[in-house]
């Protein structure tokens, strides 16, 4: 009943600041909007009303609106990933980052961006890069998740005993192998421009966000995330432990399969558009498992919604901070100052429990 009473209050007051930051988010620039303006500008693209060229309603639209709803959707994402995957490895420090997923993600990405030519330039131009783009990144986080996969069972991990801390360390030494191919493909490059452009964006931007993008995105997230709510039960007892959720009827290594797959397609089309992104999939879980508990019914849809909040004010101190040092700044810089002080908070409160 506290629980119930928890995740209630933490959909109220966050969804007042999602508003809020989204708001913000589309007012704030080199010219600020009113908020009326903001407001009724969103009613009427979902209406479908024709914009005269040259207004601010158009510029609106076009420009300032995209990105906060891509923040929205790159938050939501990441929130939901962090839960799943902390629940499959049973560790709360889990993330994509650390099972060498969003490494693999950049590496496919990356090689579109730099060697984008011959075949791939042809997709391209046939497809667009919103397409082309998110396929390459799932495509390479799925064969990094199969590398750690295999080696992991190979070692006795999964198929038997599954043993968490050895996926763990071999989906960092994975990620950093993966690390080191992209930079090497980064400084293959004779563009000098190109290379700072895809060095800015591997450190999280959501400067390029458009509207082509946003179909890809939201379908890929969107599935993923209600195919992971529908697999709720299932990382409740993965949570507990392998031999739990057998004795409960579960096929774990099923179950674990479909949702690392699940988690490889979010992870690649949240990585074609904004770059790894570091601390929110790990971090917002922790947030939301204080106030709604552990139960993966009521944790998703928490760390969905926090992620997206959070994720929409992070995208926009980045653009605030541009005024002070005359470069918009890395998404990963302001969620490392603002998300690492807050996990050792919470690692220190932890002390002593498990």
């Amino acid at each position: 009943m506290v629980r119930d009473r928890g995740a209630a209050l933490l959909t109220g007051a966050t969804t007042v600041l999602l508003v809020a930051g989204f708001t913000l988010a589309v007012s704030y620039g080199s010219t600020s909007v009113p908020v009326s303006t903001v407001w009724s500008t969103v009613r009427g693209g979902l209406l479908g009303t024709p914009f005269a060229p040259g207004t601010i309603d158009l510029i609106v639209w076009q420009v300032r609106i995209p990105r906060p709803i891509l923040a929205v959707v790159v938050g939501a994402g990441l929130g939901t990933v962090g839960v799943a995957v902390q629940a499959l490895v049973r560790n709360d420090l889990a993330d994509p980052y650390l099972l060498g997923i969003s490494s693999g993600a950049s590496v496919g990405a990356v090689w579109v961006l730099v060697f984008g030519g011959g075949v791939v330039g042809t997709l391209v131009g046939i497809i667009g890069s919103a397409v082309v783009l998110p396929v390459a990144a799932f495509l390479g986080a799925l064969i990094a998740l199969a590398v750690v996969w295999s080696v992991t069972r190979a070692a006795g991990g999964i198929g038997g005993t599954f043993g968490p801390t050895r996926l763990i360390l071999t989906g960092v030494t994975v990620g950093q192998i993966l690390t080191a191919i992209t930079s090497f493909m980064v400084l293959q490059t004779d563009d000098q421009a190109q290379t700072r452009s895809v060095l800015f964006w591997l450190m999280g931007s959501l400067g390029g966000a458009t509207w082509s993008q946003l179909p890809v995105t939201v379908i890929g997230v969107a599935l993923g995330a209600a195919v992971l709510y529908g697999r709720a039960r299932h990382l409740n007892a993965l949570a507990l432990g392998d031999e739990t959720a057998s004795s409960l009827g579960i096929s774990v290594l099923r179950v674990r399969r479909e949702v690392f797959v699940v988690v490889s397609l979010m992870t690649g089309v949240i990585v074609a558009v904004s770059g790894a992104i570091g601390f929110i999939g790990l971090l917002v879980p922790h947030l939301c498992r204080f106030v709604v508990g552990v139960d993966h019914r009521r944790l998703l849809p928490a760390a969905a919604l926090v992620g997206a909040t959070l994720m929409v004010f992070v995208d926009l101190s980045c653009r605030v901070a541009a005024r002070l040092v005359h470069q918009e700044l890395p998404v990963n810089v302001v969620t490392a100052a603002l998300g690492g002080p807050v996990m050792l908070v919470l690692l220190m409160t932890r002390t002593g429990r498990p």
